[in-house]
């Protein structure tokens, strides 16, 4: 079962992102996910920059899942970015981030947000997903990459 299609509206495909730190993308995605979720904009920053204290949320190979729970969201919502210029996330290859996939759950999901985090690692684990993801040429392309995978 792919839980991760669900979450990601194709306007939460976002390619070519240009940002300078991880403190930009953090805010870049808080602004994505506001309007579609209704939060404020703080909230979701504070939320991904709490998480990411605790540990780089990065997986090594270019990879990073940036995750944090809200409190007051009504279900579980993702976000596919692809940066331009790879951003340094203190990964435990030192390998700069390019490519992420933020996760944002309400506060009590904790199953459901284990659930989507392990499936996240397994389909960025998929080599033949992750070039393709790499070199998608559109949001259309990369939503129809992750609908055809299953873990």
């Amino acid at each position: 079962m792919n839980l991760i299609l669900p979450l990601l509206p194709p306007s939460h495909i976002q390619l070519d992102v240009e940002v300078s730190s991880k403190k930009r993308l953090f805010e870049y995605i808080a602004a994505l996910f506001e309007t579609s979720i209704a939060l404020p904009h703080a909230t979701i920053f504070d939320s991904l920059l709490a998480r990411e204290k605790l540990g780089s949320t990065a997986l090594g190979h270019g990879i990073a899942i940036p995750h944090g729970r809200i409190k007051g969201l009504k279900q579980a919502s993702g976000a596919l970015l692809r940066l331009r210029t790879p951003v340094e996330f203190d990964a435990p290859d030192n390998a700069p981030v390019t490519i992420l996939f933020t996760l944002l759950v309400p506060v009590q999901a904790n199953d459901q947000h284990l659930q989507i985090l392990g499936e996240l690692a397994q389909m960025f684990s998929d080599r033949h997903l992750l070039e393709a993801l790499v070199t998608a040429p559109d949001a259309a392309s990369v939503h129809a990459l992750i609908a055809a995978w299953s873990a």
